[in-house]
């Protein structure tokens, strides 16, 4: 099977089902930001992390696929093969935000992205996140999907910055405050 189809050439391609859209549809704009998500936290990988942020990665990583073949496929296209992301992989993140946030040091001001590669990375990361939700929240505007996928998209972010204190955390890099006078 060749890697190319030329079925793109015009500037469509085929969600779940079959249907034809432009390549700029929102519904491509949102699960191709989940994708890039996805490929960011896939380079984050590659970092020396601690043991706790990858496995959270991996968990994140396939709920992130099921999320973009989600996005890919419009409501009237019913596939058992597309499992639907429920309450259970939101409470799996809340469960992790909460794990790793009673190791850190309370927030008393805003902190700038960066420090350690790991954590610059995730911080990264959940901007991408965040403008994932964005486009979601205007594809869930013209169209109906599944609500839960905005709460794990949001908490994800959520979870995304706590991994990025984490990270700083357990390898003794101080987070940055942000300095309001320059």
């Amino acid at each position: 099977m060749k890697i190319y189809t030329k079925t793109g050439d015009e500037g469509n391609t085929s969600l779940f089902g079959g249907e034809r859209v432009l390549k700029n549809n929102i519904r491509i704009e949102a699960y191709g930001t989940i994708d890039e998500l996805n490929a960011l936290l896939g380079i984050t990988l590659t970092y020396e992390l601690n043991s706790e942020s990858k496995k959270v990665l991996s968990k994140i990583q396939n709920n992130l696929f099921q999320i973009g073949a989600e996005l890919a496929s419009p409501e009237n296209v019913k596939s058992s093969a597309i499992k639907k992301i429920t309450t259970e992989e939101i409470n799996v993140l809340e469960a992790y935000i909460d794990k790793l946030d009673e190791n850190l040091p309370p927030l008393k001001n805003f902190i700038l992205p960066g420090g350690s590669k790991g954590s610059a990375h995730f911080h990264f990361a959940r901007t991408i996140c965040r403008r994932a939700e964005r486009i979601i929240v205007e594809l869930k505007q013209k169209e109906n999907i599944n609500n839960n996928i905005i709460v794990y998209v949001n908490r994800l972010s959520d979870l995304l910055f706590v991994l990025a204190r984490y990270e700083n955390h357990v390898t003794s890099t101080p987070e940055i405050e942000w300095n309001t006078r320059g």
